[in-house]
């Protein structure tokens, strides 16, 4: 099973996200769950970087992904980082909708 942890700021601000586990749900090759969540939560951290600026920090290793956002300077757009992560969020929780013995989301608070 895939677990999606999704880190939110107390004031509700996504600060990162961690992707760990494989869905099972067809061979590798053929997963259709495994390949939707790595294609969405890759194409997040590079959305992020591409039309932001800010670069997430990252570690990826087979079966895993940990991202977070790094301080933002006053001029970073804030709001629109943040558009692209609640996206993210939302593309996820389809998925877990329709394949939910292959794929949990879990959100907590960090301080």
């Amino acid at each position: 099973m895939i677990i999606v942890r999704i880190e939110r700021r107390p004031d509700g601000m996504i600060d990162g996200f961690s992707s760990r586990g494989h869905a099972r749900y067809a061979d590798p090759g053929e997963d259709i769950v495994c390949a939707a969540v790595s294609a969405i939560t890759i194409g997040t951290v590079n959305s992020v970087e591409a039309l932001t600026g800010v670069v997430m920090k990252s570690r990826m290793k087979d079966g895993f992904l940990s991202a977070r956002l790094p301080k933002l300077s006053e001029n970073a757009n804030v709001e629109q980082i943040q558009l692209l992560l609640e996206s993210m969020q939302v593309i996820l929780i389809g998925i877990e909708d329709e394949y939910d013995k292959y794929i949990k989301i879990k959100q907590v608070t960090i301080s």
